[in-house]
C-alpha cells in the first residue's frame, strides 16, 4: 500500500495499491474505523486480483477539491512544521546535484501538478 504514487512506481513493487490520501495516512483517517475496513478490503482485493507490476489506485478521496496537496507543498497544512519545500529539486551539495538522473520517474508528479494533469 502507498500514498506516494512517483516513489512506489520507482521502485517496480510486484504489485500495489495506491491511496491519494497525505503521506502517514495510507490506510484511512485517524479514528475512522468503517473507512479503514472498506480501505483494507480493497487494497487486500487488489493484491489479490491484480496483475504483475500494476499499481491500483483505490477509489477513496480525503477531499473532493484535492486542497490538501497544495496545503502540504506551501507547507502551510495544519500541524506541518517542516522546513519550505520547493517544485524542484533540492540539493545538499554541489556533488549530489551532478550525479542526478534528470530521467529520475520519483520527481515526476512535481511537473504533472504544475500543468495541472493531476
Amino acid at each position: 500500500m502507498s500514498s506516494a504514487l512517483s516513489i512506489t512506481a520507482s521502485v517496480n513493487p510486484p504489485r500495489a495499491a495506491f491511496l491519494d490520501f497525505p503521506l502517514g495516512h495510507t490506510a484511512g483517517r485517524p479514528n475512522e474505523l468503517d473507512e479503514q475496513t472498506e480501505i483494507m478490503r480493497a487494497a487486500l482485493a487488489v493484491f489479490a486480483e491484480s496483475e504483475r507490476g500494476e499499481i491500483t489506485p483505490l477509489p477513496f478521496e480525503w477531499s473532493a477539491d484535492h486542497s490538501w496537496k497544495a496545503q502540504v507543498m506551501a507547507g502551510d497544512a495544519e500541524g506541518d512544521d517542516r522546513v519550505e519545500r520547493f517544485a524542484s529539486p533540492q540539493y545538499q551539495s554541489a556533488a549530489d546535484e551532478a550525479i542526478v538522473d534528470a530521467s529520475c520517474p520519483s520527481c515526476i508528479w512535481l511537473d504533472r501538478e504544475q500543468d495541472g494533469a493531476e
